[in-house]
């Protein structure tokens, strides 16, 4: 027997039975049998959807808005249908079935598809794209959870008992907001009326008020029949306002728990911080329609709720709004977007008014004015009288008025009357010293006067380099033969401007005093005690002030807390007195997502706030890099000062250091919208947004000049932009992007030559501008062309 004929042998009925594979056998769903899938592919060039039959025994699943698993490519991949259709274009040939169907119940309802596609259309993205980002990871015992739940319609009956139950309680807290904010009886009306309306909101002081008063427009939105939709820059604020609504009657879904029968809750926390499945339950809580108030960061501004509503952002300048992954859409604009879609009313609430914000404020419906994610808005501002009733007696410490003062320490970074200022407040409690770095940093000053040491070459502030001497941070240069321009002195003194080496200086200057430190590096503590204490915290790691007989534990949300129990204990930063050692060790505890601080609800009365807070090192607002550092150091500096006494119970605030009078005025006076007037002046002069509207484009140097001029950047019809009756060039660069100091050396060939463009065009064009960028990308992948490319629209830095 030849090799080639050998058989095994076996026994008789114990040969292996040869399988063959038996076809599936489909029967086409006899109405509407073609569904339009948008698959979870984030190609550009593939941002369309695709057809696939359907299985008449999935017809009755297969809805609009469900999960589906599908082949494409040769792999199973995951898809949403979006529509379904009699026939498909393509041939009948190239048509595959769906494979299964994933969700129990419509994952993306109906306006939320037309949401998902402005919002694409807007930033320049795919479907795809904003689909990654709103639906959470699909968890299957939670869909299975979903088979028993009761419908929508019977859900919602408990909307009729909110609004019996909270109506009169809601209309004695409302008329507290209309007695202190001018014009605010237009925004009840908006919420409690029809039809589209955007507001600018600015804030009044005090360490919970903001919340308060956002928690009642979202209460009288949802007695009003509608949904509300809060997005807050982090877990901390979605924590103040879960507890502020929770105090007006309302109850939390507790996603931590599987759902039996119906959805029990008021409103919905919806955040990236969530574990899979408390996410992915709380987001098909809110996908069924039975609750309607969603709140948490910028994952909520994706909430898949239906109808007109209230679509509210806090602190809209703010770096947490823009998505990290393509294509970069802004919380502000979406929210924006979504309101005027759902004929709903969009609020803007910050502390500091961002430029946007003003622009939009004085557009007053003028032409070219309006994109898809801006246009007119109306400003509500808090009466002058009410914001000094509430607010502490601030001050601004520069060079005139220590001078004034007769202050011999003229320069100093804590100067003699500001130690005596919050030696004195001290003995009422508390008291805030708010530094813009974390770590230990210094800065060179003049030993004689204590003014900052410049470069006389470029004016740059000066460092102390390894070797001890003494260089410019900007152009390098050694800063030999140094004098002071104002004293003529020679000598430098190391100022530590860091978390760190504040808190080591102030040891000398403030002896006996108990201190905490709060930073990420150090350990971010969510309450302190209402006790003498000095607290150093770098811009939103601020305790909270609790009261004193208070038995809560502490928190410190730092991702590492055994790090903040090390530094308490072993490093002599943190220093405490016998008096404050009760609460040592509980100061280290994970705070819960819906944790209620004790504060909540009770935020005027005394011992629930700083008898005195400081802003150390203003100076740096002056050299800070990125087109909106002085809105960002205001709103710093506000969000701090909030945090004071009122002036009525002895608060002081102190601002101390060389700053801009405008950014300094605007925060003694308590009005941000002076800053953003001058930010706006300046903008229209140098034709920045949100003036103009921009997109940066970045990657390799010929794919980013490709795209230029395929868009028509460099010699078509948006190579040019008019400002103030000139023309000037509308691009910007392209200038080198630095490489990263972790890049790989493998890494390095490919990204050596890496450079970043800024595109501006005319408000009207920017919508136009958005979908040729996508085009030019999607052909670009297509095209296999070498080299990356990438865009964002409405960067919040350019630089």
């Amino acid at each position: 027997m030849t090799e080639t004929h050998a058989e095994q042998l076996a026994l008789d009925g114990l040969a292996p039975r040869k399988r063959r594979k038996r076809a599936a056998v489909h029967e086409q769903a006899h109405e509407l049998p073609v569904a339009q899938v948008v698959l979870d592919v984030q190609a550009t060039h593939l941002g369309q959807t695709f057809d696939y039959l359907i299985d008449e025994r999935f017809s009755a699943q297969a809805l609009p808005g469900v999960m589906v698993r599908v082949r494409f490519g040769g792999q199973r991949v995951n898809g949403v249908i979006w529509n379904r259709v009699a026939a498909s274009h393509a041939p009948a040939s190239a048509l595959r079935y769906i494979e299964r169907v994933l969700s129990a119940e419509p994952l993306v309802g109906p306006s939320m598809r037309e949401d998902i596609t402005m919002i694409a259309d807007a930033y320049g993205g795919t479907r795809a794209n904003i689909l990654r980002l709103a639906v959470p990871a699909r968890v299957a015992r939670v869909d299975k959870e979903r088979e028993g739940i009761v419908s929508v319609q019977s859900a919602r009956g408990g909307q009729s008992m909110l609004r019996a139950a909270t109506r009169s309680a809601l209309d004695r807290e409302f008329d507290q907001v209309l007695r202190d904010y001018d014009s605010a009886t237009r925004l009840r009306d908006a919420i409690e009326g029809g039809g589209f309306a955007s507001f600018v909101l600015d804030m009044l002081p005090g360490a919970q008020r903001w919340a308060g008063d956002l928690a009642l427009l979202a209460v009288d939105a949802l007695a009003s029949g509608k949904s509300a939709v809060l997005v807050l820059p982090g877990m901390r604020e979605t924590r103040d306002v879960a507890g502020q609504l929770s105090r007006l009657g309302l109850r939390a879904f507790d996603a931590g728990q599987p759902v039996h029968g119906s959805y029990h809750g008021d409103f919905i926390v919806l955040s990236a911080a969530l574990p899979p499945v408390e996410r992915y339950r709380a987001y098909c809580a809110a996908a069924s329609g039975a609750i309607r108030c969603v709140i948490g960061t910028r994952a909520a501004m994706y909430a898949p709720v239906e109808g007109p509503g209230l679509f509210a952002i806090v602190e809209d300048a703010a770096y947490q709004n823009a998505d990290g992954m393509m294509p970069y859409a802004n919380a502000r604009g979406v929210l924006r977007l979504r309101a005027k879609a759902h004929r709903g009313v969009f609020v803007a609430m910050a502390n500091a008014r961002s430029p946007i914000s003003q622009w939009e404020v004085l557009s007053d419906g003028k032409t070219g004015h309006s994109t898809p994610v801006s246009g007119a808005s109306r400003e509500i501002k808090p009466l002058r009288s009410v914001v000094k009733e509430q607010a502490p007696w601030i001050r601004w410490l520069n060079r005139e008025e220590l001078t004034r003062l007769a202050d011999a320490t003229v320069g100093a970074r804590v100067p003699h009357f500001a130690v005596r200022t919050l030696g004195e407040a001290l003995e009422r409690g508390p008291v805030l010293l708010s530094i813009p770095h974390d770590g230990v940093a210094e800065a060179l000053s003049c030993a004689q006067c204590h003014r900052q040491a410049r470069c006389p070459r470029c004016t740059g502030p000066l460092m102390r380099g390894k070797d001890g001497t003494a260089r410019c941070r900007w152009c390098g240069a050694a800063a030999a033969n140094w004098h002071c321009p104002r004293c003529s002195g020679e000598r430098m003194r190391a100022v530590r401007v860091g978390a760190a080496g504040t808190a080591a200086q102030l040891q000398g200057l403030f002896r006996g005093v108990s201190m905490v430190l709060s930073s990420p590096s150090q350990g971010i503590f969510e309450s302190v005690p209402c006790r003498p204490m000095l607290v150093i915290a770098t811009p939103g790691a601020e305790p909270r002030v609790r009261p004193d007989d208070d038995l809560a534990p502490q928190s410190a949300i730092s991702p590492q807390p055994a790090a903040a129990a090390q530094s308490a204990t072993r490093s002599p930063v943190v220093a405490r007195s016998p008096a404050s050692r009760n609460g040592d060790n509980d100061e280290n505890e994970h705070a819960s997502v819906l944790g209620n601080d004790s504060v909540l609800g009770n935020d005027s009365a005394p011992g629930n706030d700083y008898a005195a807070v400081a802003i150390l090192d203003a100076w740096t607002s002056l050299y800070a890099p990125g087109v909106d550092a002085r809105v960002d150091a205001l709103n710093a500096w506000m969000r701090a000062v909030s945090l004071c006494a009122p002036r009525s119970r002895g608060g002081q605030a102190l601002l101390i250091g060389e700053s801009d009078p405008v950014l300094a005025r605007s925060l003694v006076l308590w009005d941000s919208s002076l800053l953003a007037a001058r930010e706006l002046e300046e903008r229209e002069e140098t034709g920045l947004p949100p003036v103009v509207a921009c997109a940066c484009v970045w990657g390799r140097r010929d794919a980013v000049m490709g795209l230029l001029r395929h868009v028509g950047a460099l010699d078509g019809d948006l190579a040019t932009l008019e400002m103030a009756g000139e023309m000037m060039p509308a691009v910007l660069g392209p200038v080198p992007i630095a490489v990263p100091r972790t890049m790989d050396a493998r890494e390095l060939e490919a990204t050596r030559d890496r450079v970043k463009a800024v595109i501006r065009a005319a408000p009207e064009r920017r919508a136009m501008l958005a979908l040729r960028l996508r085009d030019e990308v999607a052909r670009h992948v297509a095209a296999r062309e070498p080299g990356e490319l990438r865009f964002q629209v409405d960067p919040k830095d350019l630089l």
